[in-house]
């Protein structure tokens, strides 16, 4: 056998036991592994429903509006415009 024949076949058996192994190390496991931690983690933004079209909007990004006291919550201005129109048209 060749020293390239050689070279060539230990190559692809390290190439294999890669793809057996995933390639990865041994990591150490987490202490704190605990399956309530996304519990724990601060909530950033509350989904409101537009009245309109009935879409869930994130708080921060939508389009809000007073109504007789109350804030509402809009996923576009389309949406918004036409809670308007309709409020016009019902007084």
């Amino acid at each position: 056998m060749s020293p390239l024949r050689i070279v060539v076949i230990a190559v692809l058996l390290y190439l294999a036991y890669r793809m057996i192994t995933g390639g990865r190390k041994d990591k150490k496991p987490e202490e704190n592994t605990n399956s309530d931690s996304r519990s724990e983690l601060p909530v950033e933004d509350i989904l409101m429903e537009d009245p309109i079209c009935n879409s869930l909007v994130p708080k921060q990004q939508a389009i809000h509006l007073q109504h007789d006291g109350s804030t509402v919550y809009f996923c576009s201005e389309e949406c918004c415009n036409k809670f308007i129109a309709q409020q016009g048209e019902n007084r």
